[in-house]
């Protein structure tokens, strides 16, 4: 496995792969090995710098972009963690920044298309991400910062609903008497989205974004943009000169006051717009699913499957709703299916796989337990492909990842992937298999850990009542699951519950392993505790 580059007092920032490239930068998927997190990292792409005068340029830009998003502290805005501006070489500049998973609003609109018809997204879909963008825009503007490049490729739909409005790279920090044009005098941004004063090379104001942000509502309903010009000279006197056409010639459903609402947007004299994000916002409101009302569903249609489309309208139906609770159990397992005999690990594979491993228990010892799974489920996907699915090769990685992920107390995480995997075991190995139980045993663990008691108990006594069929009470699996049934009992306040099955234990284990064990004491403790006063929880 190649050694990944790293960046960084002390190497802190491992670069893991090249997530994209634009005009003036790289942005990495990386690691931050101090506080074991996912991060995105941004560099300056060596390539594109012609001259002194654009590496200082690029400088500025990345100096910008760091003070710029520090400044709107919004959730909207991905977090600046951390920044090296002041390097004398523009090529050891770089921005740590918050990584964000989730679904560029251009791919949403290219991919949702259909044999090619206009992807147009519902009324409550393009009101709900407008609005989102709007309240980024409102604390960007109070600052007062103009983007001047928003644009559908600078929007991403985050996992859980959340929009991102990224790259105020080129954002303008606006002084009380800056009058004057750039310093250049050139025009900055994307003419498809470009208000009619930026091509003019006119005074820049928080209206300017108002009218990008028209041209994106505008696209996400009619599924096509304001002005779609021959080339760009076409495109540019477009926005300056041409009216746009009216969304319900388009999309005759679009309710009036939308239409109305892109046309004001899309203005061509700044002061016809409306006053401010605050104002779009409230024309919005209308639009707005209510909470509790029900999800319209987007997918994309990548390479012919289907895939859902994080919902942005969620922040809205259910607001500051917690996260929700890991999938639900997998369902009985039905007859055993034998395990197809699959081709041959070959070499390289092999020596990946054996690095994967070598490299996560590396990262484990050393507290990276979110990147020591990464490392492995970097490696599952490959295997899967050249393997099978079920190959023991491949159930192997995903049982160590789910260790690992419990290992680092994520047990949100862990617990779908030790459900999954005892189902595959249970499919192909048998409901008894020594390896179905043992994930069962793990999820169970896993569910202790989230609070949810009853279900874990049950799982914990299914299983202890397979292993003590099979190898009787006393075995070490045995005694481990008596022992999590006994604590999680003495957790929940079910003293008498926990005291018989602790004290039974107890003189097993004082048998099995002898009464000065570490573990048979550790027992005897809690019994201790459970016929005395009562006394602190056990956890």
């Amino acid at each position: 496995m190649s050694q990944a580059r790293r960046i960084g007092e002390q190497g802190r920032y491992e670069l893991i792969e090249e997530i994209e490239s634009g005009g003036m930068g790289t942005v990495w998927r990386g690691y931050d090995a101090v506080l074991d997190r996912e991060i995105a990292v941004k560099l300056i792409r060596p390539d594109v710098v012609a001259s002194p005068a654009q590496a200082a340029e690029f400088a500025r830009r990345f100096e910008r972009e760091a003070r710029v998003t520090a400044r709107i502290g919004h959730h909207g805005v991905p977090q600046v963690f951390d920044a090296v501006l002041d390097e004398a070489s523009y090529d050891r500049l770089y921005l740590v920044m918050e990584y964000v998973r989730g679904i560029p609003l251009r791919r949403v609109l290219t991919e949702t298309a259909e044999d090619g018809a206009a992807a147009r997204l519902p009324v409550s879909w393009a009101a709900s991400i407008t609005a989102q963008i709007c309240t980024v825009l409102s604390y960007a503007h109070a600052i007062p910062v103009v983007h001047r490049d928003l644009k559908p490729d600078n929007v991403l739909i985050a996992a859980d609903g959340t929009v991102k409005v990224l790259d105020f790279g080129i954002a303008k920090l606006l002084r009380t008497d800056v009058t004057r044009l750039t310093a250049t005098g050139s025009r900055i941004g994307t003419s498809r989205y470009m208000s009619p004063e930026q091509i003019d090379c006119a005074r820049i104001t928080p209206l300017s974004d108002l009218y990008a942000l028209g041209c994106v509502l505008h696209e996400l309903l009619a599924g096509e943009p304001v002005f779609s010009g021959n080339n760009e000279y076409q495109l540019l006197q477009q926005h300056m000169d041409e009216p746009p056409k009216p969304l319900r010639t388009l999309r005759p459903e679009v309710p009036e006051d939308l239409e109305a609402l892109v046309l004001d947007l899309l203005a061509k004299v700044p002061e016809q717009r409306p006053a401010d994000a605050y104002a779009v916002y409230e024309r919005l409101s209308p639009h707005l699913p209510q909470p509790g009302s029900a999800a319209e569903h987007v997918a994309l249609t990548h390479d012919g499957s289907p895939s859902e489309v994080p919902d942005p309208t969620v922040v809205y139906r259910r607001p500051n709703a917690p996260l929700r609770r890991t999938t639900p159990p997998a369902p009985s397992p039905g007859p055993v299916t034998p395990v197809p005999v699959r081709a041959r690990v070959d070499t390289a594979l092999r020596d990946t796989i054996r690095d994967a491993y070598s490299r996560s228990a590396d990262l484990a010892e050393s507290g990276r337990f979110a990147q020591a799974a990464d490392v492995l489920k970097a490696v599952i996907a490959t295997a899967a492909t050249a393997l099978g699915a079920d190959n023991p090769r491949v159930l192997g990685l995903r049982r160590q990842r789910a260790a690992v992920l419990m290992a680092g107390e994520d047990f949100r995480r862990a617990l779908p992937e030790f459900d999954a995997l005892a189902a595959v075991y249970a499919r192909t190995a048998g409901p008894a298999d020594e390896n179905t139980l043992e994930c069962r045993r793990h999820a169970a663990h896993c569910r202790a850990n989230l609070g949810q008691a009853t279900v874990a108990l049950r799982e914990f006594q299914e299983v202890l009542e397979v292993v003590s069929d099979d190898a009787g009470d006393a075995s070490e699996t045995a005694l481990d699951l008596r022992r999590s049934i006994g604590v999680l009992l003495f957790s929940e306040g079910r003293r008498v519950e926990a005291e018989n099955v602790l004290d039974a234990l107890h003189e097993d284990m004082c048998v099995v392993l002898g009464e000065d064990h570490e573990e048979t004491r550790e027992i005897a403790d809690l019994l201790a505790r459970l016929r005395g006063p009562e006394g602190p929880r056990p956890f």
